[in-house]
């Protein structure tokens, strides 16, 4: 017998890894998932079920064949519907499959990726403005491994989040990965910088930039350590 979380859980992880086949998402699929959009400031989002061993199981065996079958044979229209299914679907099936899983595991890896190409998509400008500002101030090579264009304003910012995604499934995993960890650094830099900036004067405010910089440097430590995984082929 089929729990109803159960059901749910694989028509969503149904979609998902249809989105990654060359036929696509059904008409009726498309009508049935509607985009839900976040706040960038809640971006860490978890689902409740009743059983977190199938939970774990439907994650991983859903990240691997999704990863699997476009890696396999990275069709160009393939990789761009997935790299834009938050915008056409919202992030509720992506985070009901992945979102309880491990930091240093593939459904993990590609939760936080997701996450990452969201807060940018929805406030470009604030991104912009975090990643200027971590560039101009942190001492390290995050920026060049980012690639990020100087200076890089909303549309660079997305562009290079939406690549960094579709390195994921048609280039090198590890590398994809890593230039994941330098971005999220130099944002985290910035919104430490602003949340110093509005200390004094908006302190809600700077309390929010704050939680900002630590879930970002959280997810850069993370995607480093999967990447450190995927290259001895331990990332599971």
């Amino acid at each position: 017998m089929c729990l109803p979380w159960e059901a749910a859980a694989r028509n969503r992880a149904a979609a998902l890894v249809n989105a990654g086949s060359v036929e696509g998402v059904s008409d009726q699929s498309r009508d049935y998932h509607k985009p839900v959009r976040r706040p960038s400031e809640l971006f860490d989002r978890l689902f409740a079920a009743e059983d977190p061993a199938e939970v774990s199981r439907v994650a991983h065996s859903t990240a691997h064949a999704l990863l699997a079958r476009v890696r396999a044979d990275p069709d160009g229209q393939v990789v761009d519907r997935l790299v834009a299914f938050t915008d056409e679907n919202g992030i509720d099936d992506i985070a009901e499959l992945w979102s309880r899983s491990p930091a240093k595991s593939l459904p993990g890896a590609l939760w936080r990726l997701y996450l990452l190409q969201l807060m940018i998509h929805d406030d470009a400008q604030t991104a912009a403005l975090l990643y200027e500002r971590g560039r101009t101030n942190l001492s390290s090579a995050d920026e060049v491994i980012a690639g990020a264009p100087t200076p890089a304003g909303p549309d660079e910012l997305v562009a290079l989040i939406d690549q960094i995604l579709r390195g994921l499934f048609e280039g090198d995993f590890a590398v994809a990965l890593d230039r994941a960890a330098s971005f999220c650094r130099v944002q985290a830099a910035g919104a430490t910088h602003l949340a110093d900036d509005y200390e004094a004067t908006e302190p809600e405010r700077a309390s929010g930039f704050t939680t900002r910089a630590l879930r970002l440097a959280d997810y850069a430590a993370d995607l480093s350590a999967c990447a450190a995984l995927w290259r001895r082929e331990a990332l599971t």
